[in-house]
């Protein structure tokens, strides 16, 4: 369609370097404006799935949203992340059996069937992580919320969000949706947390009328 699709990999995970520091939304939504400002990006959308989604939002507050046309949230982990509970829970597992970690996120992540093969590939995904970068995250996401980042938003966004979503709840979606100024909030009925795969057909469209 003649878009340029630029995918970043965040500090510590899959083809990126693996520090052991920097797993702050302010960090982590300098890295995004580093990118931006090293490809000299102008006028482009920025698209942010689940934690990706709350760096998307930390970006658009902390930089005034520069460069950004269209944001689009997708299954983002805000305002809040995972409660006390299951990051703590999620914690202990990331520090000393980080494979059943990672099997229990893939077994909740679709509300779709997915095969043993799609389930292997998706895991190996997930361990291409450093150990301690997935640490840092899942303390992130109990401990961050961006309540004071939504009202600063001013670029139109589009919000889509699974009904079935196991790890980020569609109320969450709906709070959004009530703060964020311009937004557009589109539930998806058939998914849970990875609607771009779910209902990839559905997804793509809106992105792209959105985007256009």
């Amino acid at each position: 369609m003649g878009y340029r699709c630029i995918g970043i990999d965040w500090r510590g995970f899959g083809n990126s370097d693996k520090p052991f520091s920097g797993y702050t939304l302010d960090r982590l939504a300098d890295d995004i404006r580093t990118v931006v400002g090293t490809l000299q990006l102008e006028n482009f959308a920025l698209v942010g799935h689940s934690t990706g989604g709350s760096i998307a939002i930390r970006y658009m507050s902390r930089y005034s949203g520069y460069g950004v046309s269209q944001l689009v949230l997708v299954a983002a982990a805000a305002p809040t992340g995972f409660s006390t509970e299951t990051a703590n829970r999620y914690l202990m597992q990331a520090l000393n059996d980080r494979p059943k970690m990672m099997q229990e996120v893939i077994d909740g992540f679709f509300f779709q069937y997915i095969t043993g093969p799609f389930s292997d590939w998706f895991f190996q995904m997930g361990m291409q992580a450093a150990g301690w970068s997935t640490a840092e995250i899942i303390v992130l996401l109990r401990d961050e919320n961006l309540y004071e980042d939504l009202p600063k938003i001013v670029a139109p966004t589009l919000i889509i969000h699974g009904i079935h979503d196991k790890v980020i709840p569609f109320s969450q979606a709906e709070e959004l949706n009530q703060i964020i100024p311009n937004s557009r909030l589109e539930p998806f009925k058939y998914s849970g947390h990875g609607t771009f795969w779910e209902e990839r057909d559905k997804f793509n469209r809106l992105l792209t009328q959105f985007i256009h």
